[in-house]
């Protein structure tokens, strides 16, 4: 700890001088190169091997060999696409190959770390099974968070697709690649076999020769991104390589061991929660409408429960449709007096109520059954509803513009970082909205409607199956409505929503 404390106070000692000093410079030529930098779009390779794990004096203080330790920042070009995340795996990808050439690469988002010191070795005990380990593509972790609240307000946990729908494919097939706690064998990264032979060289050859396979143009006219490596133009590149691997016949595992492997930072705003699943839901459609779709891409390659299991998530976008439905005609045909359900004394009732009963009642099981509470559950509806009416109807929308040319694609980072405000309200499980966004003049507008219908329906005896679930649907938006009319934080939704909600 005190070595993590004393870097922590060395980094921030930097961000405020706004400098690196000249002892950190001299050690290290890689930072000094940063000087010549005037963009972050636009800079050379940066590479530096930091210990080399062949040197005998690379130890550390008790002895041991240390592992390779490259820092390395890729170059980046205004004229050449550097295809985001997925542009950046690709040339650390050709980068190693030259370093260590190691046969199995682990993959993680930079906001997790590893929690479990044994996840190395399980995950090789599937790669060198002595029946089944030379067909084993990669092996998958299941996605946690450290910074989950009780009650998990923006639904984050993922726990029910980790603990059960992951399972799932596994049993259909073979895991999905979910682009992070994964472990790969470099050749079903690479599209080629690489010799066990080791070559030795110098560091600073190693370094020259890297320059070349991390510039912005050696991808020009190759096969990466298409053919090799993870592929390009999708926002979902994880969930298109992982499927690209299993139709090249490659086997896929799925390991859930007790203690998490590695942990990660959910979401601590509901715009954060909205705008990611936006982007999940738009990548995912985008591979259900190419001819990346599984029952084009995986025809006679993987089984059909597997091509099944891949659109459970490639459908998202187009679920906004029903949703939309589902929250608004019934509403207002309540407030015009038109009946859509039987009436509450037809026998015919029954059959509604024992489905919604039935369905709810299984879904508040399987919820807390992996280790969730009754009001985790609630916010899980919750949010099953705002992700619905915003997140995958502007992930549809944007793939329409898309299509059609009106807009290009961009690749919206997540932030993982806030202020103490904004970290205490998330701990208490308080709403956070505080921002003006399209997202929340839906949210605003529908729950605006179903309260509208709720109050003036409620003498309407006929009608009890639709007053039922417009008043569901006004307690499911009670954050929304504390929002605009109680609360006056600074993370309450602004005036104008009510004043103006459309």
């Amino acid at each position: 700890m005190n070595y993590y404390e004393d870097m922590k106070k060395r980094i921030e000692n930097i961000t405020k001088l706004g400098r690196i000093s000249e002892e950190i410079s001299k050690e290290h030529k890689g930072f000094n190169e940063w000087i010549l930098v005037a963009s972050r779009r636009d800079h050379q390779t940066i590479l530096q091997i930091l210990t080399d794990g062949r040197d005998s004096e690379a130890v550390d203080i008790q002895g041991q060999p240390l592992p390779t330790l490259v820092y390395f920042a890729r170059e980046k070009r205004p004229q050449y696409h550097h295809h985001f995340k997925a542009g950046a795996m690709n040339a650390m990808i050709r980068v190693s190959s030259k370093i260590s050439n190691s046969p199995i690469i682990l993959n993680v988002d930079c906001d997790i770390y590893s929690n479990n010191s044994k996840s190395v070795r399980e995950a090789l005990c599937f790669f060198m099974d002595e029946e089944k380990g030379n067909e084993v593509g990669f092996v998958q972790f299941p996605q946690a968070f450290e910074n989950l609240t009780k009650n998990d307000v923006y639904s984050s946990s993922l726990n029910v697709i980790m603990e059960m729908e992951m399972p799932g494919y596994h049993g259909n097939g073979g895991s999905c690649y979910i682009g992070t706690g994964c472990f790969h064998k470099r050749e079903t990264l690479s599209g080629q076999k690489y010799s066990k032979r080791s070559v030795e060289e110098s560091t600073s050859v190693l370094e020259e020769k890297c320059q070349v396979l991390a510039s912005s143009s050696y991808e020009e006219n190759s096969k990466w991104g298409k053919e090799m490596g993870l592929k390009y133009d999708c926002a979902v590149e994880d969930l298109l390589t992982g499927l690209a691997i299993q139709c090249r016949g490659w086997r896929s595992t799925y390991f859930n061991p007790e203690r998490k492997s590695f942990l990660g930072v959910a979401p601590t705003t509901l715009l954060q929660s909205l705008v990611q699943h936006k982007r999940w839901s738009e990548g995912d459609f985008h591979i259900f409408a190419s001819r990346n779709c599984p029952f084009v891409l995986g025809y006679k390659k993987i089984p059909l429960k597997l091509q099944l299991s891949y659109c459970i998530y490639l459908l998202w976008a187009p679920n906004c449709l029903t949703t939309f439905y589902y929250v608004t005609v019934p509403s207002l045909c309540l407030l015009r007096g038109i009946s859509l359900f039987s009436h509450i004394s037809s026998s015919w009732v029954l059959a509604f109520v024992f489905v919604i009963f039935l369905h709810r009642s299984y879904s508040l099981g399987e919820f807390i059954r992996f280790g969730g509470t009754f009001k985790g559950w609630w916010n899980d509806q919750r949010m099953w509803l705002y992700k619905r009416t915003t997140s995958y109807f502007f992930g549809l929308l944007d793939y329409i513009l898309k299509q059609l040319e009106f807009s290009k694609s961009t690749f919206v980072i997540t932030t993982k970082v806030v202020d103490d405000d904004v970290s205490q309200r998330y701990e208490q499980e308080v709403m956070e909205f505080g921002t003006s966004s399209p997202m929340f003049t839906i949210l605003a507008t529908l729950a605006l409607l179903n309260a509208f219908c709720f109050l003036g329906a409620l003498k309407r005896e006929r009608f009890a199956l639709q007053i039922l679930l417009c008043g569901l649907l006004v307690l499911i938006n009670l954050p929304v409505y504390q929002g605009l009319f109680f609360r006056k934080d600074v993370a309450s939704l602004p005036t104008s929503y009510y004043i103006h909600p459309v």
